[in-house]
């Protein structure tokens, strides 16, 4: 069986849901997903011309009926079992972007988790991690 969407776009459509998620994407949630895109070895084989249309998508899904579980079970049937772990710090990152994770947000982290089956103590580890990165000075 393949899946609809490739890695890639599912990791893209973690991180935008993640950002959409208080339902206004912050300019550093933005920088946040373009920097990702731009830096990790997950996306070596991605255009980054493709970013803006793949995020595009993944917003209209969003705003159907059920969306947000359509978007999610997308990413899960396109991600191997590591590639999950790694769309949870993606979006770890991108709840931290801005300095804040708020309840919807904590949330949300707590859905993908269940939905993609990241094990509890490694995305508690995961989301330190993220925090750990975005500390200031």
């Amino acid at each position: 069986m393949t899946s609809t969407i490739n890695p890639q776009t599912a990791l893209i459509y973690v991180m935008v849901t993640m950002a959409a998620v208080d339902a206004s994407m912050s300019d550093k949630e933005l920088r946040k997903i373009g920097n990702i895109t731009a830096a990790l070895p997950a996306f070596d084989e991605f255009s980054q011309e493709k970013l803006l249309p793949v995020a595009q998508e993944c917003a209209a899904i969003l705003q159907e009926e059920d969306g947000l579980a359509t978007v999610l079970g997308l990413a899960k049937e396109a991600l191997s079992p590591n590639m999950r772990e790694t769309a949870y710090a993606m979006a770890a990152d991108v709840a931290v972007a801005d300095l804040k994770v708020g309840a919807e947000e904590q949330r949300l982290l707590e859905i993908i988790r269940n939905t993609l089956g990241v094990d509890r103590l490694v995305a508690v580890a995961i989301e330190r991690g993220a925090q750990a990165r975005h500390q200031t000075a």
